[in-house]
């Protein structure tokens, strides 16, 4: 068993969250605990609820990692784009293969809870900064001024492509090949943002 000051509180910190998102490639988080995290790293409980305050705060720095991930996948399908249209399936494109491709960390985004407490500032920071990326391409197709109706369809966009995700990372669509997650989401987009030529 590692001695406390065998690392630094933030080599601890990453050492954990490297453990927990190796962990997570094969199995979902439901089978971890604050046990085996620290089991993983040769430390006991008490050592990473002193570094990250509890296990849901351990958890929710691995959301954090994995919402730092998809931004910048999301931002890099976006920049080989020429056009708002474009970017807003890129996105939605990038969207699906990320969860396809990390579908235990991208399970754990959405159903992990803090058990009643607020996010803290810097989740909700990256949360905004993903839901800005969208919010920009819609604004910048419709050229609407007004934010609150440019944020409805940007959360309409989100949600029906994240259903879709959703049926498809857990094998549920029920159609034929040629309805794939894919296909499904461009047919979405079309159809929603066909008001906007």
């Amino acid at each position: 068993m590692a001695r406390r000051n065998d690392h630094t509180r933030e080599e601890l910190m990453e050492l954990a969250l490297d453990n927990v998102s190796a962990f997570l490639e094969d199995q979902p988080h439901h089978n971890l605990s604050l046990r085996k995290v620290a089991g993983m790293i040769g430390y006991v409980p008490s050592t990473l609820i002193n570094v990250f305050g509890s296990y849901d705060l351990l958890l929710l720095a691995m959301v954090g990692k994995t919402l730092d991930m998809l931004t910048s996948e999301a931002k890099e399908a976006m920049a080989a784009t020429s056009s708002p249209r474009a970017a807003i399936h890129a996105l939605a494109h990038c969207y699906l293969d990320f969860a396809r491709q990390n579908p235990y960390r991208w399970q754990l985004i959405f159903q992990h809870s803090m058990s009643g407490q607020a996010l803290p500032d810097w989740q909700n920071r990256r949360i905004s900064l993903l839901t800005d990326v969208l919010e920009t391409q819609v604004r910048a197709l419709t050229n609407l001024d007004d934010a609150r109706e440019v944020q409805t369809i940007s959360r309409v966009l989100w949600a029906g492509v994240h259903g879709i995700t959703l049926l498809a990372v857990d094998n549920k669509l029920f159609a034929d090949d040629s309805l794939s997650g894919a296909a499904l989401i461009d047919n979405l987009l079309d159809n929603y943002l066909a008001r906007w030529n």
